[in-house]
């Protein structure tokens, strides 16, 4: 093991937020339980906003090593559930905000985060998956308790469907028999998003219009990650009895609706969290990933990056220009 190695870290200088790459020791990390060597970790949209000025205050304390996912091997835990060895993965649990994350060689966690390495997945394919991956199953799942969309039957949509959420939603619903509609910005995505499931696709700005608060009955049921006003008319075009699943907020954190639908039809909004899910949820999450998400629909939307590169990749999330899920390689 060497005695120093390379992490991500977000720092303050002169009152303003800064990343840097810097080589760390093992006396620098946290001191909780377990130490992982982490192979690979991923990109999300909260790291983007982590690592390009802190905005939105993500990381609440600096220094913070970014990082919202990790996946790698047990050197050492004091805990009896797991040994040396053990091929696990973490995701959320304030990774990057109050506690330091994934974009490091080596990092301390603390052992109740760990979920193991599900056997269907490569270290790689489980970050390509991650926390937006993850998210998205939690998604599924909530829509399928909720019971009113149906395989087969109506419509399902997916916003942001060209982004880590919206593919893998995409991906999953369609393989569970679901007719999925993918909203995008981006017409160069279309054949992509098809070739993971959609059945068809529509510009974003048809979702991005003045909010009246009841429209044309039209989805049994979406997954959001957008937000805002796209979310508010999301609601008010739902069937009755539908929901919406939203875990994200891309597009902004207000909600300019009312609740004409949820009164006058019955739409639910069912409000989907990752970072503090309990292990129950997380593990049937992956179950499904494991079971659900076909492995060449995963690697076309998987993208390879150094750790040295992530600030350009941490801008380029934030502007839209991310297809699918960025995997970050942090040995490099």
């Amino acid at each position: 093991m060497s005695n120093t190695f390379p992490a991500v870290v977000i720092e303050e200088t002169d009152g303003k937020a800064s990343t840097v790459l810097k080589q760390l020791t093992l006396a620098d990390l946290p001191a909780h339980d377990t130490l992982v060597e982490i192979q690979y970790s991923g990109l999300n949209y909260k790291d983007g906003l982590a690592l390009s000025g802190n905005r939105n205050k993500v990381a609440r304390s600096l220094p913070m090593v970014g990082g919202i996912d990790l996946v790698g091997t047990v050197v050492e835990t004091s805990s009896s559930q797991w040994k040396a060895g053990d091929q696990v993965l973490v995701n959320g649990f304030g990774l990057s905000e109050q506690h330091w994350g994934g974009f490091s060689r080596f990092q301390r966690v603390k052992s109740e985060w760990l979920v193991p390495l599900p056997a269907a997945f490569t270290p790689l394919q489980a970050m390509a998956i991650g926390t937006a991956g993850y998210t998205a199953a939690l998604c599924v799942d909530a829509l399928e308790r909720w019971g009113h969309a149906q395989p087969g039957r109506g419509k399902v949509l997916v916003t942001g469907a060209a982004g880590g959420v919206g593919s893998v939603a995409v991906a999953l619903l369609a393989k569970a028999g679901y007719l999925v509609t993918a909203s995008t910005g981006r017409v160069d995505t279309h054949e992509y998003l098809k070739a993971l499931g959609a059945t068809e696709c529509i510009d974003r700005a048809s979702l991005q219009g003045p909010v009246r608060p009841l429209q044309r009955e039209t989805w049994a049921g979406a997954v959001d990650s957008v937000g805002s006003v796209t979310l508010a008319n999301v609601l008010a075009q739902m069937e009755y009895g539908a929901a919406v699943a939203a875990c994200g907020l891309a597009g902004g954190m207000d909600l300019p609706g009312t609740v004409l639908p949820h009164i006058l039809r019955s739409v639910a909004l069912l409000g989907v969290d990752s970072v503090m899910a309990p292990m129950p949820k997380r593990l049937a999450a992956w179950e499904r990933l494991a079971r659900d998400l076909p492995a060449d629909k995963l690697a076309s939307m998987t993208t390879v990056a150094p750790m040295s590169e992530l600030p350009k990749w941490a801008e380029a999330i934030l502007a839209g220009q991310v297809r699918g899920r960025v995997v970050v390689d942090v040995s490099r």
